[in-house]
């Protein structure tokens, strides 16, 4: 008896009121998420193999955390799986440009027009600051270290506007087609890289103009607008063999 006790004596002055054991999933969580984030931002480009080691040294985990986190991106459909199982990142095709543009001008058009209701002045005058970053962003040779900048003020753009809408339920569905069109906004990008007459954040500035205005139709529009210039510029590199399917 008396050893009983001080076994249970010897595992309370071990244990730490308060504190739970660290859940694998958690770990797992992490690794999703910012492989996820990664997606959104344009970090990966369309047709790029994932691969499992490179992934996991450059995260600092191991390989299981990063195995089941591909997984989910893959039933996320914003990763495919491989014949010989290696994921990559889904192909530029127009299909899939066509798919992904109609369903984006649907969901992100109702959170705009949800948000012009709502939007702060505070918050427009951030947008602002944000698109004449970006613009000044695309006036410098696109390099990666450029791209990651222009991506990652697109996204912030983006999100900014549909947080003020306040809709929990089509945000998550947002960030879905986010990770699915993010490698995309990155090619679009390097081809405004190569067009310097066109202007990749001129609906931008439309959009904001109609948010001030409260004017919801024009708000639609020009995310529309900004969804659908994009897309068609893959789409015509596509046509004129600039870009591999």
């Amino acid at each position: 008896m008396k050893n009983v006790l001080q076994a249970d004596q010897a595992v309370e002055e071990k244990a730490i009121p308060g504190l739970g054991a660290v859940a694998r999933e958690s770990l797992q969580e992490r690794v999703y998420q910012e492989l996820a984030r990664s997606l959104m931002h344009g970090v990966f480009t369309a047709g790029q193999v994932l691969r499992m080691q490179a992934l996991a040294d450059t995260l600092q985990v191991s390989i299981m955390p990063v195995r089941e986190a591909l997984a989910r991106l893959v039933s996320d459909q914003a990763l495919e799986m491989m014949p010989n199982r290696s994921t990559r990142v889904p192909l530029i095709t127009p299909a899939r440009l066509e798919d992904l543009a109609s369903v984006r001008c649907l969901i992100e058009g109702e959170l705009v027009r949800l948000a012009t209701q709502k939007i702060e002045e505070a918050t427009l005058e951030s947008l602002r600051e944000m698109t004449a970053a970006c613009e000044s962003a695309f006036e410098k040779p696109l390099d990666d270290e450029q791209l990651n900048i222009t991506s990652g003020l697109n996204y912030q753009f983006h999100f900014t506007v549909y947080g003020a809408a306040g809709s929990d339920v089509l945000l998550p569905i947002v960030r879905s087609l986010w990770m699915q069109s993010g490698p995309f906004v990155r090619a679009s990008a390097l081809v405004y890289g190569r067009k310097p007459s066109m202007t990749a954040v001129h609906h931008h500035w439309a959009l904001i103009d109609a948010l001030a205005a409260g004017d919801a139709d024009a708000s639609v529009a020009a995310l529309h607008n900004d969804i659908t210039q994009s897309f068609n510029l893959l789409r015509d590199e596509i046509a004129e063999g600039a870009l591999d399917e």
